[in-house]
C-alpha cells in the first residue's frame, strides 16, 4: 500500500493524515495549537508551537507504517504571517514583546489604518484584491510592524512567510515559497513572476527589495511542484520518515480545501469546473472559483493566475466570520443553557443538533419572516471589503424563550446563505461565465444539513456534499501526489483522487420568501452605510 502524507494547519488545531494514491483519508491525527487574544481584533500564535504540534500528528499517524510507503508530503495552513530573525529563529509580531509569539493570525485586525494607507495610493497592484487590499493580507501587517515594532521586530527580521511556506522549509530547509501563498496574500504578481517595487516604495517598505527580495521570497514555485532535495535528514530521523521523501510546494488551507472540492462530482450534476463555486466553511467561509478567462469583480480577491491549477484564474472570496457567527450567537442567547440542560451536554454540536431538529419539525423556514440579520459581525470581507461593517440583528423583542433562539440561529443561517447569494451576484455582473450552477460545501458547516439546504434554496443551486469529507487533507495529498510523481500532474491527480458527492436540491417553494428576505438583507446594508454616514 501507498500513501501521501497531509497536513493541514487550522485556525486552533494541526490535523495529519495518510491518504490513499486513490483518495482515502484515514487515519487522522489532531493535535492542539495555542493561540493569544492580547487586545480586542489581535490574534497571536507561535511557529514553535504550530511546529511541535505538526511533529506530534505526524509521528501520530505514521508509527504504524513503513516510512517507504510514503510517497509525497503536501501541506497547507493558514495564511498566517510568521517572523523569524536574521538566525532564522523567532521574532515577535507582539507589542508584549515576546520573541516567541512571532505569528501574525490570519484574523487579526490591528492593521486597519495600514491597510486604509495602502488603499489611499490606489496602485495598480490593488486591481487585484477587488479594488481594496484587506487587513489580513500581509503587507498590511507589515507596514504595521514597521511602524509600531521597529526595533523588537523590523530591524532585527531576517525572513517573513506565509504559514504554508514556513512548514514547508521546516521541513526541507529550503526557502522556496508557493505561488498560491505570495500572489493571495503578498501582492506578488503571478504573470510576470516579479514583486512591484513602486508599489513596495509607494507604501513604504522599499526595503524590503534588499537581497534580492529575501525577506519575503525569491524562489516561488506553483503549488504541487516538489521543493529542494525534500524532507531534510534531520528532520526525518525526528519524524521517522525517510530523507528525500518528496515535499509539495504548498497551498493556504482554503485553497488547498478548493482544490479537492471543485473536483467533486455526482450524476446529472454538468462537470465544468468554471460553472461551480467552492464553499469552505470553518470559523470564517472562503468562496472559491475558477475561470478560464480573467474577470475582475469589485471587493472579490483576484484574479490570481495559477495558483490553484495551471492556466486558470481564481477568484476568491468569503465571509469573515461563518462557523465562528453561529457559536457566537448560540453562547449568548439565554435559553441555551437549559437547552444544554435539557440535553445533558456542554457542548455546541448537541444544541445545534436539536435546533436543527426543531426547525425541520415545525416546517419553519417563514418563522423569520419579521426577523433580520446582517452577519458581518468581524467585517465583511466580500463584496464589500468593508471591515468596518458590523453585525445588525433587527426584530428583537423582550422574548428569551427557547423559540427566540431557533428564530435567531435560522435568521443567521439564512443571512449566512444571503451574503453567499451577495458574492455570487457580484460576480455574474462582473462577466463571471458561465453562470455558477452548483455548490459545493466542505468543512464543519458542510456537516449541518440546515446551512447546506439553506443554501441551496437561497441561491437556487444544487449544492454538492463530497462523499470525502477531508477536503482539506485530501487536497494537500494531490499535491503531494503531483510532487512525488504518483501521479504526472496536480491535474492528473485530480481526476484519480476526487471524490464522489451526494447532491441537496433547492426548494422552490421558498424561492418566492428567499427573494423578498434578500432585499432586506440590503435595507439593511444601506441602513447600517446610512448610519455611519450621519454619525461622520
Amino acid at each position: 500500500m501507498e500513501y501521501l502524507l497531509s497536513v493541514d494547519v487550522g485556525t486552533s488545531s494541526v490535523r495529519a493524515a495518510l491518504v490513499s494514491t486513490r483518495g482515502k483519508v484515514s487515519p487522522i491525527a489532531v493535535r492542539p495549537i495555542a493561540l493569544w487574544c492580547p487586545k480586542p481584533q489581535l490574534y497571536e500564535q507561535s511557529s514553535e508551537d504550530i511546529w511541535n504540534s505538526v511533529c506530534l500528528a505526524i509521528r501520530d499517524v505514521t508509527k504504524d507504517v513503513n516510512p517507504a510507503q510514503i510517497k509525497g508530503v503536501g501541506v497547507d495552513a493558514t495564511c498566517s504571517l510568521v517572523a523569524l530573525d536574521t538566525n532564522h529563529q523567532p521574532l515577535t509580531i507582539s507589542p508584549t514583546g515576546d520573541d516567541s509569539r512571532n505569528v501574525l493570525l490570519w484574523m487579526d485586525h490591528r492593521a486597519v489604518s495600514e491597510a486604509d494607507q495602502i488603499n489611499a495610493t490606489k496602485h495598480s497592484v490593488l486591481d487585484t484584491v477587488g479594488g481594496k487590499i484587506s487587513p489580513e493580507m500581509e503587507t498590511p501587517k507589515l507596514l504595521w510592524l514597521k511602524k509600531n515594532l521597529p526595533d523588537t521586530c523590523w530591524r532585527r527580521a531576517g525572513l517573513f512567510f506565509d504559514l504554508p511556506d514556513f512548514l514547508t522549509w521546516k521541513l526541507t530547509g529550503d526557502e522556496t515559497q508557493s505561488l498560491c501563498s505570495l500572489v493571495c496574500k503578498w501582492t506578488y504578481d503571478a504573470y510576470d513572476r516579479r514583486w512591484n517595487e513602486d508599489y513596495f516604495e509607494k507604501i513604504g517598505l522599499g526595503d524590503l527589495k534588499q537581497n534580492g527580495w529575501r525577506a519575503i521570497g525569491n524562489t516561488v514555485k506553483n503549488p504541487g511542484q516538489p521543493i529542494g532535495h525534500g524532507v531534510s535528514t534531520e528532520v526525518a530521523r525526528a519524524l521517522g520518515l525517510n530523507p528525500g521523501t518528496p515535499v509539495s510546494v504548498s497551498m493556504i488551507d482554503a485553497h488547498a480545501g478548493a482544490l479537492a472540492l471543485l473536483a467533486t462530482s455526482a450524476p446529472g450534476i454538468p462537470e465544468d469546473i468554471d460553472s461551480k463555486l467552492g464553499l469552505i466553511c470553518g470559523t470564517s467561509t472562503c468562496h472559491m472559483a475558477l475561470s478560464a478567462k480573467k474577470v475582475q469583480v469589485p471587493g472579490v480577491w483576484g484574479p490570481y493566475y495559477e495558483v490553484i491549477l495551471p492556466n486558470t484564474h481564481l477568484l476568491e472570496s468569503g465571509q469573515s466570520a461563518t462557523g465562528k457567527l453561529l457559536d457566537h450567537i448560540i453562547n449568548n442567547h439565554p435559553a441555551t443553557q437549559s437547552i444544554m440542560k435539557k440535553l445533558n451536554t456542554e457542548e455546541l454540536a448537541p444544541v445545534i443538533q436539536y435546533l436543527n431538529h426543531v426547525i425541520d419539525t415545525r416546517h419553519s423556514t417563514e418563522l423569520t419572516a419579521d426577523f433580520h440579520v446582517w452577519p458581518d459581525f468581524h467585517g465583511n470581507r466580500s463584496p464589500l471589503a468593508d471591515v468596518d461593517m458590523k453585525g445588525m440583528i433587527c426584530g428583537l423583542t423582550l422574548d428569551s424563550s427557547e423559540t427566540s433562539l431557533v428564530t435567531l440561529y435560522l435568521a443567521t443561517i439564512q443571512a449566512l446563505a444571503y451574503g453567499t447569494r451577495h458574492i455570487m451576484d457580484a460576480m455574474h455582473a462582473a462577466g463571471k461565465t458561465p453562470a455558477i450552477s452548483t455548490l459545493l460545501v466542505s468543512g464543519g458547516l458542510a456537516k449541518n444539513p440546515l446551512y447546506v439546504q439553506t443554501h441551496a434554496d437561497v441561491t437556487g443551486c444544487n449544492v454538492l456534499c463530497p462523499q470525502e469529507t477531508e477536503c482539506m487533507l485530501l487536497g494537500c495529498a494531490m499535491l503531494a501526489a503531483g510532487a512525488g510523481g504518483v501521479y504526472p500532474s496536480v491535474e492528473e491527480s485530480m481526476r484519480a483522487m476526487s471524490s464522489q458527492a451526494t447532491v441537496v436540491r433547492p426548494v422552490i417553494e421558498t424561492a418566492r420568501f428567499h427573494d423578498k428576505k434578500y432585499k432586506v438583507f440590503f435595507k439593511l446594508m444601506e441602513t447600517q452605510l446610512e448610519c455611519r454616514k450621519l454619525m461622520q
